[in-house]
């Protein structure tokens, strides 16, 4: 039976950026996991595609070009439920393709030497004094600690770290060729995104996305809402697109694991990152916080093996304190203002002032350090106009 000192289960943003970013920290550590994939790259991926700032500056922190097909975005049309407000900055976004993305991080990954093992879905997990031991279509593997990148439907939350938690969002989208719309956005390098569900009781958004598919320009028009009615999303969705003169084309579903304050992300010997943790549950952006997780779980990697520390506490501990952890907290408290009670106020002021609006997407987007920055820095920004500092 094969055992590697690290397995990961998932090779998409999350898996693959915990094998580069313990690549980047120990080498020779990173070259003896044992990274598993239930599928073969490149191999399709139901995701809206947003890459915000951080994501690509992690890249290219780690020695990774975003040299697949993308479109940059420049300007946010941003509809409200009393307002319609746009926002120009540099480079907001990077709509990508999650399959070309994924592969391109996985051929990263074999270009360092770190090993990744396709098509063997995992089957059984079974935790013993030693370590874990992982059950594949083609095989057994033992290793004192296992990472869960495997998604919303995580098998490793489910069956080590034990999480009954139900906080699964939905989303709901579909592509269509941009020449058959009434959607102007790509013109303009522009995204738009639609708060008006929320006067219909739904929390969350309607958004539309320029992308590229095989190199025709299309639009990515989709619904997010956290724990909604299906039948109340795909109606919204449904009247988006009638809006849009995007016609009924096929849809396609999938489910967002997002992150709640204190909620668990380790078992014994087992720790999670990326959607099988807990993504951003305000607008159910995972990518970059996929890559941020790599980073954290990483050096909590390289830290319990020194101390031969594999326990929950060890990881759980290790990402609340992480800038990491303050984001997802910031945001699990964003996502109570702005889909809560006290909506309308937050909102009011996000489209009445400028700054206000750029210091959120700056935090946001993780430009020039601004998620970083604290509550009292941001305020004080907005107060004397020195946003862009």
């Amino acid at each position: 039976m094969p055992r590697h000192p690290l397995i990961i289960v998932g090779s998409g943003p999350a898996g693959a950026a915990t094998a580069l970013a313990l690549h980047r920290l120990d080498p020779g550590l990173a070259r003896e996991l044992v990274l598993l994939e239930k599928a073969r790259h490149p191999r399709p991926k139901v995701c809206a595609g947003g890459l915000i700032p951080a994501g690509k500056r992690w890249l290219a922190e780690h020695g990774i070009a975003l040299d697949v097909p993308h479109v940059t975005v420049h300007r946010a049309d941003v509809r409200t439920p009393r307002a319609r407000v746009t926002h120009d900055d540099r480079e907001l976004c990077y709509v990508i393709r999650r399959h070309e993305l994924d592969a391109a991080l996985v051929a990263a990954c074999r270009a360092r030497g770190i090993t990744v093992r396709e098509q063997e879905p995992v089957q059984a997990l079974e935790r013993h004094a030693g370590g874990v031991r992982v059950t594949t279509a083609r095989e057994r593997y033992e290793a004192p600690l296992v990472v869960g990148a495997d998604g919303a439907g995580s098998l490793v939350r489910r069956r080590l770290v034990h999480d009954a938690r139900t906080d699964i969002a939905r989303a709901v989208m579909a592509d269509v060729p941009a020449a058959a719309t009434r959607w102007d956005g790509r013109g303009q390098s522009r995204y738009d995104f639609d708060f008006r569900v929320l006067a219909r009781g739904l929390r969350g958004y309607l958004w539309a996305f320029p992308c590229l598919i095989d190199g025709v320009a299309h639009v990515n028009i989709g619904a997010y809402a956290l724990a909604p009615s299906g039948a109340a999303l795909d109606d919204a969705l449904g009247e988006y697109l009638a809006e849009l003169g995007a016609g009924t084309p096929r849809r396609v579903a999938f489910p967002i694991h997002w992150y709640r304050a204190g909620a668990p992300v380790a078992g014994a010997r087992a720790w999670l990152v990326g959607d099988a943790a807990g993504v951003d549950p305000l607008m159910g952006e995972g990518i970059s916080l996929a890559m941020e997780y790599g980073d954290v779980a990483a050096a909590a990697i390289i830290a319990a093996r020194r101390r031969g520390d594999y326990s929950a506490s060890a990881y759980q501990g290790t990402l609340e304190r992480s800038w990491l952890g303050v984001k997802l907290r910031r945001l699990h408290l964003a996502t109570r203002l702005f889909y809560g009670p006290t909506s309308r106020l937050w909102f009011a002021l996000a489209e009445r002032s400028r700054r206000v609006r750029a210091v959120g997407l700056r935090w946001y987007n993780g430009v020039d350090g601004w998620d970083r920055r604290s509550g009292w820095s941001a305020a004080a920004a907005v107060l004397t106009n020195r946003v862009g500092d």
